[in-house]
């Protein structure tokens, strides 16, 4: 099968980790008899410092007519770059705001999973780990503040700035729909995650929510406060199945479950729209202080290209053998700065890259060897 990918390397370390993603998927391909054609889009800084702006309509055409998006990162420091002294809408996370709405990604999947050679990386003590964790956050991602009308002015001779938090019932359905189904397929428990107790849109979202889950009688739903949320996080880990939450509390729970993975670096992502269309991305930011350095950890990359396979492509032997070859790498003891321990091996971003696709295949091998 030949599959058409729209390739967004980005800013920092995007084109690094990219390159080892692609490296993978085109080990993937010779393996199992696929052909991955990719075409490189621009956005974010780079675009900014090419076109003017984070996102071109053209860029974004392109995006539509592919069949996903793999994307590495896009920004710079936020305190110390010529793309923050603009108007927002011309910041590089414009561009990443625009090709979700522009391509109506309202699901954005995080799964967050401790491997067993990573607890050690992990910050929480080991009796709140216990036998790991294995949860997904399911984040709404095209409604809320985000994207909220917005100004900053002067009222009554006080500087005031406005955003406005907005979802309405079917935005809030939609994503429950893809929580409560993915919940099907795990150990059927969903989380809902808000501030009902504060906000009217977490009281919509509460009671939508609810709604849906009568379609759902073999889930078990559970509601929670966005700061009992955080704070469960790093007191039981274990208890989460499936969370379901809005937008900005989506992107910030998500970072924290990255961090008792043992790192950001580790974490995939999904965003996808009513079909199977989808952008997959690392959950972690540019980090413009190592690009460059060849010393990022590539793996939430390569696991997001894993995503791909699986939910846009419906390649789930496929997906599997990256997601085993990187167990297996981990399992070897080779590791990147950010989870490197002394009795580990370190390896840099290339290296990673290279042993992770050394090992795609290697089950067929062992199976005809058996044979």
């Amino acid at each position: 099968m030949n599959y058409n990918i729209a390739v967004i390397p980005g800013d920092g370390i995007g084109p690094e980790i990219i390159g080892e993603a692609r490296k993978v998927l085109d080990k993937v391909g010779s393996v199992y008899g696929h052909k991955f054609q990719y075409t490189e889009v621009l956005m974010g800084g780079i675009s900014i410092d090419t076109y003017g702006v984070p996102l071109t309509d053209e860029a974004l055409e392109t995006a539509k007519n592919s069949d996903s998006v793999l994307l590495g990162a896009v920004g710079g420091n936020v305190g110390n770059s010529r793309w923050y002294d603009v108007a927002p809408n011309l910041r590089p996370e414009a561009g990443l705001l625009a090709i979700r709405k522009g391509l109506n990604l309202f699901a954005n999947i995080r799964p967050a999973y401790l491997y067993k050679e990573l607890s050690d990386a992990c910050p929480l003590k080991k009796e709140i780990i216990g036998d790991g964790f294995d949860m997904v956050i399911m984040r709404e991602l095209t409604g809320g503040l985000y994207f909220g009308e917005r100004y900053t002015k002067a009222v009554d001779g006080v500087m005031t700035a406005v955003d406005t938090l907005t979802y309405n019932e079917n935005e809030i359905r939609r994503i429950a729909v893809k929580a409560f189904d993915i919940a099907m397929k795990r150990r059927k428990k969903v989380t809902s995650v808000d501030k009902a107790n504060v906000l009217d849109s977490s009281r919509l979202w509460r009671n939508v929510v609810e709604d849906v889950a009568k379609d759902y009688p073999e889930v078990t739903l559970t509601h929670m406060l966005v700061d009992n949320c955080a704070m469960q996080l790093v007191m039981n880990p274990g208890q989460f199945d499936v969370i379901l939450t809005e937008n900005m509390f989506g992107d910030i729970l998500s970072d924290e479950a990255s961090m008792i993975t043992g790192s950001i670096g580790m974490l995939s992502s999904a965003s996808m729209n009513e079909s199977k269309f989808g952008m997959y991305e690392p959950s972690h930011g540019s980090a413009p202080d190592i690009a460059g350095k060849n010393i990022a950890n590539p793996i939430a990359t390569v696991l997001s290209a894993a995503m791909m396979l699986r939910y846009s492509f419906d390649l789930d032997t496929e997906a599997a053998a990256v997601e085993a070859a990187v167990e297996q790498v981990l399992k070897e003891g080779y590791r990147t700065a950010d989870i490197y321990s002394e009795t580990c091996r370190k390896v840099s971003t290339a290296e990673m890259g290279d042993l992770i696709a050394e090992r795609i295949g290697k089950e067929k091998e062992c199976a005809a060897h058996e044979k």
